[in-house]
């Protein structure tokens, strides 16, 4: 099963973040599994709506900082985590992020590339990745002016302050926010009844609603991975220094 755990039932398919012991925090295994899933969903003919989750206590606390430093080829390790925003707006069938807990940096990026955003009374959003020394690098520098503005999301990535649900639904990040007990039932009917709407006809909308957001997407995607090299360079060099200083 791994890191993430797909379920399909009425058309209706569950793709379930599965690292609880850490927050469902990224990790590479947990990329590559989640595009697993996404892919398998893509190829699905029967299933007609789409639910991104996370077990647990959160939807997802970004990036794990805790694990070991990555290793290999920057650049193809950010493009990599970046095709999982590719690959939500590229399915066919509305994706919809059922969000309660941590949704932050990475996690909260995962929302961004979803259709629709249905958040629990207990969920908290941030973008803390510049207070980081980090990038944003999940398409946030165009998804998120385009949800809240450009001021707004200014306002988010540089202070980098948390947001609880009820903010979030009031700036446009999400859609809806539901009880805690809720979430799941909530979801689970909205997707049914997407799932209950023409497929092709879904489908054109949803694409063409992306068109004029896509058209641009990519630009954004490659400026972040240039962002992101740089501060990942920077923070080499400054882990250096401090490791010569303390000799």
């Amino acid at each position: 099963m791994g890191t993430v755990e797909l379920t399909v039932s009425d058309a209706v398919a569950f793709v379930w973040l599965r690292r609880p012991e850490r927050l469902n925090a990224v990790s590479p295994e947990l990329v590559d599994d989640l595009l697993g899933a996404l892919g398998r969903i893509a190829a699905d003919d029967t299933v007609r709506a789409v639910v991104l989750a996370g077990r647990g206590r959160a939807f997802c606390a970004g990036h794990d900082l805790k694990a070991p430093p990555p290793t290999g080829d920057s650049r193809a390790r950010l493009e990599r985590l970046q095709d999982v925003t590719r690959r939500l707006r590229a399915l066919p069938q509305p994706v919809i992020a059922a969000v309660h807990g941590y949704a932050i940096g990475a996690g909260a990026e995962f929302a961004l590339g979803c259709d629709l955003v249905v958040a629990a009374d207990d969920a908290v959003f941030a973008f803390p990745e510049a207070g980081l020394g980090l990038s944003v690098t999940g398409a946030a520098s165009r998804l998120l002016p385009l949800l809240v503005g450009p001021l707004k999301a200014k306002e988010l990535v540089l202070l980098g302050e948390h947001i609880d649900a009820p903010t979030a639904a009031s700036i446009g990040l999400v859609n809806t926010v539901v009880p805690r007990e809720e979430l799941v039932e909530r979801v689970t009917g909205l997707a049914t009844a997407l799932a209950a709407k023409p497929a092709a006809s879904v489908t054109l909308a949803k694409r063409a609603l992306d068109q004029g957001i896509d058209s641009a997407l990519d630009t954004a995607l490659e400026v972040e991975v240039a962002h992101a090299l740089l501060t990942e360079h920077s923070t080499e060099v400054a882990r250096s220094s401090e490791e010569f200083r303390s000799r």
